[in-house]
């Protein structure tokens, strides 16, 4: 791991809320390609409102959304490699 190089990524959340609800969208920028996660909160009626815990259960859940997503563009391209490989192979 001598030899690591920089590949800035940048994280952009979009926040959208009410009394009861917060929306969350993350944007990555990765450089060569974008991505977006999607979360959302709703606050029980019987719960106080604590419009801090909506925004991080929110964006958590946005996260997680996105790391899906980043997961799923990674193993795409892995198999794409393997299909281009074996139409070379052959």
């Amino acid at each position: 791991m001598e030899n690591l190089s920089l590949h800035p990524w940048k994280l952009v959340f979009e926040t959208r809320e009410d009394e009861d609800h917060c929306d969350m969208v993350v944007h990555l920028d990765a450089g060569d390609r974008s991505l977006s996660g999607h979360g959302r909160s709703r606050r029980n009626p019987t719960d106080p409102s604590l419009p801090q815990v909506g925004e991080e259960l929110a964006a958590a859940r946005a996260l997680h959304n996105l790391a899906n997503r980043l997961a799923d563009d990674a193993w795409s391209m892995i198999e794409e490699r393997q299909v281009q490989s074996r139409v070379v192979d052959a």
